[in-house]
């Protein structure tokens, strides 16, 4: 069998459905597979979940980037994906395998390993050696928008962290041009168009004004000729808008992901794979038919 892969995706055909695999003691969500347990068994048991579901890809990330998270050294982070990557592309050699870092070390270490896909979430612009190591392995990256900064960051014991008074000139005007920032910064290192997938970066560096108008407005960063990644799955701005913690926003995300579909998106990345499978598969029946692509 031959390596899955984003490239081989027909973008026209459905949205395809990424599930998260959290190996972290830390994440916002509640959903961390690190808890006193052995992390590559749980990984697997929820990996297997999701497939039989019908998961996509399994995006495996090492840090949390929730509000107020602390930073992971990249030898603490491989030593939690590696072993989760290699289980996974073992067991599962017909799903693709993302993973979510920032570091380009990590990122190595797990193509290495069977990643298949880089997720980065900060679009190549946080470790200048990204770039080379997507370009090197010839992978599809995720580009993802993102203003993060601590000083903006709220956190609430109920529904977690937010970002307040982020000031943009024009949202989506700012947010299409520091991706194409990155698009230039993978293209310079000679990743071509066809390994580039655009994250509009829901809930990093945005207010919850400003993702909600985000996803409403999807179809304006589609327009840019890119695949789409969309990840709003039980984030604050959903929590905001509903007064929900995280265990609590299941309707929401269904609401986001199938408004986000109708703008646009491509790929849905989420925590509750089997009910948000079926809301991409509900909504692809609705709205696919109208779609074309570049």
């Amino acid at each position: 069998m031959s390596t899955p892969n984003a490239t081989s995706f027909d973008w026209r055909a459905r949205t395809y459905v990424m599930g998260i695999l959290n190996v972290t003691p830390d994440s916002f969500s509640g959903d961390g597979l690190l808890h006193g347990h052995d992390a590559v068994q749980a990984a697997l048991a929820q990996a297997r979940r999701f497939v039989e579901a019908g998961v996509d890809i399994l995006d495996v990330g090492g840090e949390s980037t929730r509000p107020g998270a602390q930073p992971v050294s990249a030898e603490e982070e491989i030593a939690r994906v590696v072993p989760v990557v290699r289980a996974l592309a073992e067991a599962f050699p017909e799903v693709l395998i993302s993973v979510d870092t920032t570091k380009a070390t990590v990122a190595e270490a797990a193509l290495g390993a069977g990643a298949g896909m880089v997720n980065d979430v900060w679009g190549l612009r946080a470790d200048p050696e990204m770039a080379a190591v997507v370009a090197r392995y010839d992978v599809p990256v995720v580009l993802m928008h993102n203003r993060s900064t601590p000083q903006n960051a709220e956190v609430r014991e109920r529904l977690g962290g937010r970002y307040v008074g982020v000031v943009y000139d024009d949202l989506l005007a700012d947010v299409k041009r520091e991706l194409l920032h990155s698009v230039a910064l993978a293209h310079r290192a000679g990743i071509p168009d066809e390994r580039i997938i655009l994250d509009p970066g829901i809930g990093f560096g945005k207010t919850v004004a400003q993702n909600l108008e985000l996803v409403n407005r999807l179809d304006e960063i589609r327009a840019l000729g890119y695949p789409v990644l969309l990840g709003v799955s039980r984030k604050s701005f959903i929590g905001y808008t509903l007064d929900r913690p995280p265990e609590q926003r299941l309707a929401g995300t269904a609401a986001a992901i199938a408004i986000g579909i109708a703008r646009g998106a491509d790929i849905v990345r989420v925590h509750d794979v089997a009910f948000m499978a079926q809301v991409a598969q509900m909504s692809d029946a609705l709205i696919r038919h109208k779609r074309t692509t570049p």
